[in-house]
């Protein structure tokens, strides 16, 4: 396909998304209605209560509002990137003029009708009830609400030259992305000819990139809910609570360095708290043996006790080395305030190298231990981020190991100088080493034929190379079981092809993002883990790491997670050969038992 071509089918499939999602809105809205919560639209509230609204929209909408004329006098101005607006077409003096009202992003997206709390209306209805006093002088012949998206990718690596500061740099790529090309254009109802023809001729864009939707345009508001909704009945609707638990392999009153120089730990999120890990860090940053702490950072959470104990280790004296990541996607510049912060604080900053974004999780500690020095290595399968170590499923191994805080040492020199092709005893390292191995892997399993057996557990498949292996791995009879929560490029089931081949996603209440890689069985079993997917981008793209687990109890650990994941009936789909997923099928007269594997973490 052309570029023209991909994006002709890009947005046909577009359209048939947003029947789904219309769909799918109206349906949950009808069942949220037999619970007594509805969104009601402002003509069939009653006269109490259009004077309540009447009352908040003077109060604490209409100051913030700032309206705006298009026309020969007033030029078209720059529309924000997921932003509401309220557009309308006016006439004065039979000339036609645009109205435009943007809704401002500080007002709820809902707002409780009275002292009820159940019955919502929409913001952007109220201003659109109103937009007759606001545009008074004119006469409105169609009003409608409109919001575009605008391209997020950053090609920094074009628009840098190497002459200026990077960090300086991504600031001013960030702001083009405010007026970047827009990509779509979403109408809450079908435009008049008159407001198309505008959007059309001054957003420039194609009739075919117009999406016509009747559920919201902005769909924040869902996580609002369980706060306004009365307990009872949000209790009723919502996920049981679930908050994390101190790890039973961690005894929380003993120091984190002395219990890792014992014995591998590990914390699996968000089932357990991310706390023995900051521990560490602290601890680190406080002990008079520590030398250096290096860590690469891809996404932090906007307030982050991690990097307040980096810069209290840089301010007592420890060589602090951070390796952030600029360019990891609408956290830039959440990552350019951390990088500044660190570097105030004394830290030594980096970028990574060029061409490569930096998308590995390790964490290198190195101390004076007596007369010797001492390793302790940190690598995960998440970002550390102390809010969505709550929502993720994620990985965070802890170990002594001499050898991978070798390979560690290694790891960070190479990059810090933009060297990627490196040499490492444990750790496989993209973008050179890493597919090579996991393909060696592969390739043992296929000499055990029948005996052979991998499962994987990753968000996307993609990766030709490894796509490949694993079809030659299911021709030679070697059973394969692989959980991908998103993207897969391999059709299971397929005869004399992939009939050996069983792949499932799992969507729950926690986003799976943990990356378990498992080759052959029982005791022979060799476990990774790490920050990459089997995808080209990580493979080929990314600075990434994965380590092998030589624990037993940590085996053992991660076996069973992936054991809870196959027996998964409830949240679970499984792909078919035709590329649909379907539900894993329960006879009526089964005693099968129901399992939710997340469910079945959270009980543990």
């Amino acid at each position: 396909m052309t570029a023209s071509e991909q994006l002709d089918a890009i947005f046909s499939e577009t359209s048939k998304l947003y029947k789904k999602k219309d769909s799918t809105y109206s349906q949950i809205k009808s069942e949220l209605s037999e619970q007594g919560i509805e969104f009601v639209a402002y003509k069939k509230c009653n006269k109490e209560e259009k004077k309540f609204l009447k009352e908040y929209y003077q109060d604490n909408i209409l100051p913030l509002l700032s309206p705006q004329i298009v026309d020969a006098r007033h030029p078209t101005p720059n529309l924000q990137s997921k932003i509401s607006y309220i557009v309308a077409s006016l006439k004065n003096k039979n000339k036609n003029i645009l109205g435009l009202v943007q809704c401002p992003a500080t007002i709820p997206e809902i707002i409780p009708i009275g002292d009820d709390s159940k019955r919502f209306i929409f913001a952007e209805e109220l201003i659109v009830e109103h937009i007759d006093e606001i545009f008074s002088m004119y006469k409105i012949s169609d009003k409608n609400i409109i919001c575009i998206t605008r391209n997020g990718d950053l090609t920094t690596d074009e628009e840098t030259d190497g002459s200026e500061d990077y960090r300086n740099q991504m600031k001013l790529i960030l702001k083009k992305r405010r007026v970047s090309f827009i990509v779509r254009v979403e109408a809450a109802k079908s435009l008049s000819s008159e407001l198309e023809e505008f959007i059309l001729r001054t957003l420039k864009v194609q009739k075919k990139q117009i999406f016509v939707t009747s559920a919201p345009l902005k769909m924040k508001f869902p996580f609002s809910l369980p706060e306004i909704l009365p307990v009872e009945l949000s209790g009723k609707l919502s996920y049981p609570l679930f908050s994390p638990v101190d790890s039973k392999s961690v005894d929380a009153k003993t120091s984190m360095i002395s219990q890792i120089s014992e014995r591998d730990l590990m914390l699996s999120y968000p089932y357990e708290k991310m706390d023995p890990f900051l521990k560490l860090i602290k601890e680190a940053a406080e002990d008079p043996n520590t030398l250096s702490i290096k860590i690469t950072i891809y996404r932090l959470a906007h307030r982050a006790k991690l990097v307040d104990y980096l810069c209290r280790a840089a301010e007592n004296g420890i060589e602090v080395t951070t390796l952030i990541e600029l360019r990891a996607r609408f956290d830039e510049l959440n990552n350019i305030d951390w990088s500044e912060r660190l570097e105030d604080a004394g830290c030594h900053v980096l970028y990574g190298p060029e061409g490569y974004k930096v998308h590995s999780k390790i964490c290198l500690i190195t101390r004076r231990n007596d007369s010797q020095i001492q390793y302790i290595t940190q690598i995960g399968t998440g970002n550390y981020n102390e809010k969505t170590c709550k929502l993720y499923t994620d990985i965070s191994f802890m170990t002594s190991d001499v050898q991978i805080g070798k390979d560690a040492v290694e790891f960070f020199k190479n990059v810090c100088i933009g060297n990627l092709g490196g040499k490492y005893s444990k750790l496989l390292v993209s973008p050179l080493g890493l597919k090579s191995k996991i393909l060696q892997l592969i390739d043992s399993e296929i000499a055990k034929k029948s005996e052979g057996a991998l499962t994987f557990k990753m968000n996307s498949l993609t990766d030709v190379d490894v796509i490949e292996k694993l079809v030659e791995a299911s021709q030679a009879g070697v059973k394969i079981n692989l959980i991908i929560r998103g993207i897969c490029c391999l059709l299971p089931g397929i005869p004399g092809i992939t009939d050996n081949i069983t792949i499932r996603s799992i969507v729950g209440k926690f986003l799976e993002h943990s990356r378990i890689y498992a080759f052959g069985k029982g005791a022979k079993e060799q476990i990774f883990i790490g920050s990459a997917d089997m995808m080209t981008r990580n493979t080929e793209n990314r600075v990434e790491v994965i380590t092998p687990i030589k624990s037993k109890e940590i085996k053992n650990r991660l076996r069973s997670i992936l054991n809870i994941m196959l027996l998964d009936n409830v949240k679970a789909r499984l792909l078919q050969p035709s590329g649909k997923y379907i539900k894993i099928p329960i006879e009526s007269s089964s005693d099968e038992k129901l399992v939710n594997a997340q469910e079945m973490q959270c009980e543990e």
